[in-house]
C-alpha cells in the first residue's frame, strides 16, 4: 500500500503558519513580480477569487473582500517542504518526493489500521511543522491519488481516505469525473466521454488491452493501477537531471548592457548552485534574453555556447554568458524584458578517463565552489561582484513576508 501525502493549500498555508490572525481567513499567494494568483486558502476559494487569475483584474474584487494578498516566499516554502518531507521519513524509509508539497510512502508492512495510521501521519505533520496535510492511501499510485482527491472534497473522511476494496467503492466512483483522475486530464476526458466512459468507475471496467490499442499505454495502466495492480513503482531515486535553468522576467524593462549583464550573471550563480547540488557539471550552456511579447518589433536572441571542459565552477560560466550577452545578444534600443541560462549539455562528476591535452577542473576550483556553498547555506550573504549590489530589475515582490526560517534577521520575536 502506498501513502500520497498532500499538504494544504501550500503557498497560502505556508504564510497563514507565523501569522496566527491570518488563520481562517482568506489569504492568496501570488506569482513572479507579483503578476497572477498561483495560491490560495479555502476560504479565498470560497469567496469565488479565480485562480491563475491576473492579479490587477480581481485586485479590486480582493481588496472588497479584505482578502491578504503575498508575493511568493520560495525561501520559506522550500524550506517548510523540507521540513514535512523529513517528517514523513520517520513514518518510512521508502520515500518519493513528488512536488514541493506531495510525497508518496510506502506502507509495505503496515499492521495497524490504514486510516488510523493515515490520521498519525497528517495529526504528527500538523504538530511538528504547524501545516494540515491529507492522506490518501491506495495499492497503487492511481489510487493512492485518487484516495488524496477524495479525502479533500468529503469532510466525512476529515482529510484521510484509504481505498482498501475498490468495489466498496463503487458508488464514490460513479460519481467522480474520469477528467479526475491522475494522468487524464480535460482533453483526454472529452474523448472517452464520446464513448460514454465519464466516471472513474466507468473507466475501471474497460479493458486495458483494448484501451492501448484505441489510446495509449498510459491510460492502459491507469485502468490497471485503478484496479489494484501496481504498474508505477516508488521513484525514490531520482534519476540525474538533463537539463537545469534560470530564467525570471525582470521587475523593469532593462535597457542597458550592464544591467543585462547582471541579471546573467545572477540567473547563472542560481543555475550552478542546482548544479552542484546534483553532483553535476555542464559541458554546453545556452543564454537567451528577450523582449516583452507585447512589444514591436519583438526581439529575441538565444545562443548556444560549448565550454572548453565539464565543470560546475561559477564564475567559468558567468564570464561565458556574460561574454555572449555583450557582444552577440544584446542590442541598443531594445527594452529587455526576460533573460535566462540554461545548463543543457549535462555529465557526472564521476572520474572517467582522459588524456594528456584534455582540460579538467581543478581540484582547487572545486573546493572553492564547496566552499561558497557552504558559507551561503550556514550564513548567507556571499556573491560575485558580477552579479550587481542592488539591481533596479530584480524580480518584484512588493507583498512579500519576511524569511521566517532561512534568516536570522527574521526570526520570529516572542515578547512575554
Amino acid at each position: 500500500m502506498l501513502a500520497l501525502v498532500d499538504c494544504n493549500a501550500f503557498f497560502a498555508s505556508c504564510e497563514q503558519l507565523f501569522r496566527p490572525d491570518l488563520r481562517g481567513k482568506p489569504v492568496i499567494v501570488l506569482s513572479n513580480n507579483d503578476g497572477c494568483i498561483v495560491a490560495r486558502s479555502k476560504e479565498a476559494k470560497a469567496l469565488g477569487i479565480p485562480d491563475l487569475a491576473p492579479y490587477f483584474k480581481v485586485k479590486d474584487q480582493i481588496e472588497a473582500a479584505g482578502v491578504t494578498v503575498f508575493s511568493s516566499n520560495y525561501e520559506l516554502y522550500g524550506d517548510l517542504s523540507s521540513r514535512v518531507m523529513q517528517t514523513l521519513e520517520h513514518f518510512s524509509p521508502n520515500l518519493e518526493i513528488y512536488s514541493i508539497d506531495e510525497a508518496f510512502v510506502s506502507l509495505e508492512g503496515m499492521q495497524q489500521p490504514l486510516h488510523q495510521y493515515g490520521q498519525e501521519i497528517r495529526n504528527t505533520v500538523l504538530q511538528h511543522v504547524g501545516l494540515a496535510v491529507g492522506v490518501g492511501i491506495g495499492a497503487t499510485k492511481t489510487q493512492a491519488k485518487l484516495a488524496s482527491f477524495i479525502a479533500k472534497k468529503s469532510p466525512r473522511c476529515n482529510f484521510v481516505c484509504a481505498i482498501e476494496n475498490t468495489q466498496d467503492w463503487q458508488n464514490v466512483f460513479q460519481k467522480i469525473p474520469v477528467r479526475e483522475i491522475w494522468g487524464i486530464g480535460s482533453r483526454l476526458s472529452r474523448r472517452l466521454g464520446d464513448e460514454q466512459i465519464y466516471s472513474v468507475w466507468d473507466l475501471m471496467q474497460q479493458d486495458p488491452e483494448r484501451m492501448k490499442r484505441r489510446y495509449s499505454v498510459n491510460v492502459a495502466r491507469t485502468i490497471t493501477e485503478l484496479n489494484g495492480t501496481p504498474c508505477f513503482g516508488l521513484d525514490e531515486s531520482p534519476a540525474p537531471k538533463k537539463q537545469i535553468f534560470s530564467t525570471r522576467s525582470f521587475g523593469e524593462k532593462v535597457t542597458d548592457c550592464l544591467a543585462l549583464e547582471q541579471a546573467i550573471s545572477q540567473y547563472a550563480t542560481r543555475a550552478c548552485q542546482k548544479l552542484r547540488k546534483e553532483e553535476l557539471q555542464v559541458k554546453s550552456i545556452l543564454v537567451f534574453a528577450s523582449s516583452s511579447r507585447f512589444h514591436e518589433p519583438r526581439y529575441s536572441q538565444s545562443i548556444v555556447v560549448p565550454l572548453t571542459m565539464p565543470t560546475n565552477d561559477s564564475r567559468t560560466i558567468i564570464q561565458a554568458s556574460r561574454q555572449v550577452i555583450r557582444h552577440r545578444i544584446f542590442k541598443p534600443g531594445v527594452p529587455f524584458a526576460r533573460a535566462g541560462v540554461g545548463l543543457i549539455d549535462l555529465t557526472t562528476e564521476t572520474p572517467e578517463q582522459l588524456d594528456a591535452f584534455t582540460p579538467r577542473q581543478s581540484e582547487k576550483s572545486k573546493a572553492l565552489m564547496n566552499a561558497i556553498d557552504q558559507v551561503n547555506i550556514e550564513h548567507g550573504g556571499l556573491f560575485f561582484a558580477s552579479q550587481g549590489i542592488d539591481p533596479y530589475w530584480r524580480m518584484q515582490r512588493r507583498l512579500k513576508s519576511p524569511a521566517y526560517t532561512t534568516q536570522w534577521r527574521d526570526l520570529p520575536k516572542v515578547k512575554v
